[in-house]
């Protein structure tokens, strides 16, 4: 898993074993901002809501992943291919997201957090997903109490 320099390393140790205690068990230890995940708005601002309390409509919904010179749609979820960043914040606004994610940079994040807009990063195979085409995402964290952010398991429902 992608890991932001400075956070902490993923580790995995396993506790129990089939032979010693007739079950498995694995410890995890991770950043809560490991590999694909979600930010709580609290993440970059002081007294924001933390991941517990931003309600679960808030992270799925119909998307798109879109261009930077291309049409974005209206008050669905947006995922860039390219690098997005403060200059596009106008544009984003405009469009009313209720999430952003894909190549979006850090200053990018805090406005976007700063708007109640919850963001994802460290997102993969966007590429795999046809540009402007409308699918339904799914990027639920995990309920950590008062939460700067939580990995997720993002998934993108095309239509046939």
């Amino acid at each position: 898993m992608e890991v932001y320099p400075g956070d902490p390393q993923v580790k995995i140790e396993i506790l129990h074993t089939y032979e010693k205690n007739n079950w498995q068990l694995r410890q995890l230890t991770l950043g809560t901002h490991t590999g694909t995940h979600v930010d709580a708005f609290s993440h970059m601002h002081e007294g924001g809501e933390t991941i517990d309390r931003i309600p679960l409509t808030r992270f799925f919904g119909p998307a798109q992943v879109v261009d930077l010179s291309g049409r974005w749609p209206v008050g669905k979820g947006l995922f860039f291919s390219q690098e997005a960043d403060c200059s596009h914040l106008p544009r984003i606004l405009a469009a009313k997201p209720p999430f952003v994610g894909g190549y979006i940079t850090e200053d990018l994040e805090r406005s976007l957090l700063a708007e109640e807009i919850v963001t994802y990063t460290g997102l993969i195979n966007l590429e795999l997903i046809p540009l402007g085409r409308t699918f339904t995402f799914y990027g639920f964290p995990l309920k950590i109490r008062e939460g700067d952010g939580s990995p997720v398991r993002a998934l993108a429902v095309l239509d046939s």
